[in-house]
């Protein structure tokens, strides 16, 4: 595990104080600023990414084909370049997401959020979650990038939520993550507390589908989550309502 993910993860008691300050401008430093939407043009990337730099969110969420445009366009703001892969369905061969997110580290990358396969989690085939996760924690390792693991909440039972997270401890994986918020629901406050427990204090836990306003941020970092996934981050920071889907 990364050195970042370790303090990610043992980040998650200063959170709660944080999160209930009210300090919109420390949550700031939590936000995975997140442009999503296949359509997405390059006009709206680079925007994207001019308003992290300007914010001070902690990365720059997009998919594959723009790593190389966002990693050029966040040079030198301290920003991160983060990359999905096996999105939004997790349907994909494990050695499928595995080479995609070898690719996305080439391209700079410095974190991957990768969709489990969900059809294993439902089946409560931890096996098969292992060696899915694990394939991918080792490609995005060996280029020296941290590993979060989407579990998509929505779509299991706690009992399946609590074995997904497991099977993320055992492969490796440095964040275990709520949703992708294209598949229906999103993060709740419990099941960030329930990843937490299940997870320990070593890992991060991102909070992510559905997050839109300041409170909404904090009832998530309250929970245990130590980054938020939003496309609705400048809202968050203003303490206003956002209004994206996810």
């Amino acid at each position: 595990m990364s050195n970042e993910a370790t303090t990610e993860g043992t980040a998650a008691g200063s959170a709660n104080s944080v999160g209930n300050s009210g300090n919109a401008g420390n949550i700031a430093s939590y936000i995975d600023h997140t442009l999503l939407k296949p359509e997405a043009s390059e006009a709206e990337i680079l925007k994207v990414c001019a308003e992290a730099a300007e914010y001070r969110f902690k990365s720059v969420c997009v998919n594959p084909i723009w790593v190389k445009t966002v990693k050029t366009a966040l040079k030198g703001s301290g920003v991160l370049t983060c990359s999905v892969v096996g999105f939004p369905l997790g349907a994909t061969p494990s050695d499928v997401k595995a080479f995609e997110a070898r690719g996305a580290v080439l391209d700079g990358a410095e974190e991957v959020d990768m969709v489990i396969n969900i059809a294993a989690a439902r089946a409560n085939d931890k096996g098969a979650l292992v060696d899915d996760i694990a394939a991918v924690a080792e490609a995005v390792h060996d280029g020296g990038a941290i590993l979060k693991v989407i579990i998509e909440t929505a779509l299991l039972t706690d009992d399946q939520k609590v074995l997904a997270c497991e099977a993320a401890v055992e492969s490796g994986a440095d964040f275990v993550k709520t949703s992708t918020g294209f598949n229906g629901g999103g993060a709740t406050a419990e099941d960030v507390a329930l990843m937490r427990r299940t997870v320990g204090p070593d890992l991060g836990v991102k909070a992510s589908g559905g997050v839109r306003s300041l409170a909404d941020a904090q009832a998530m970092i309250a929970a245990g989550a130590t980054r938020i996934g939003a496309s609705s981050g400048i809202a968050i920071v203003k303490g206003e309502q956002g209004s994206s889907a996810y």
